[in-house]
């Protein structure tokens, strides 16, 4: 079992960045698909991006094509999200989350997630 943990969150001025991280551990993490997901107060759970086990494919949300980058570094058993030209819309809880094949778009079908990390976007 891989535990996640989520980090990097926090306040920024609409048009700035952040980047969050998810580390993991205790599991063979390079074996595992990733996702990215966010919710915000009153809305459903929403895919962000995805990322299969090597790095080399990767998937985006219509919503941040063009703002946000997936990467990871399995030597460091880490997953990253670069987020950029951030708007007030994409204040949210940010979750990572893994699977053992592909990445998926819908979060039922991921089974371990993170704690989360709050990204808050002011206009």
């Amino acid at each position: 079992q891989v535990q996640l943990v989520e980090s990097g969150g926090g306040a920024v001025q609409a048009g700035g960045s952040l980047r969050l991280t998810c580390t993991a551990s205790g599991g063979a993490f390079y074996s595992y698909a990733t996702g990215w997901f966010r919710q915000a107060p009153g809305k459903e759970r929403e895919f962000v991006v995805g990322i299969n086990w090597s790095g080399e494919r990767t998937y985006y949300a219509d919503s941040v094509q063009g703002r946000f980058t997936v990467s990871r570094d399995n030597a460091k058993s880490t997953v990253y999200l670069q987020m950029n030209s951030l708007k007030s819309e994409d204040t949210a809880i940010y979750y990572c989350a893994t699977r053992p094949s592909y990445p998926s778009r819908t979060a039922a079908d991921y089974s371990n997630w993170g704690q989360g990390t709050q990204v808050t976007v002011s206009s």
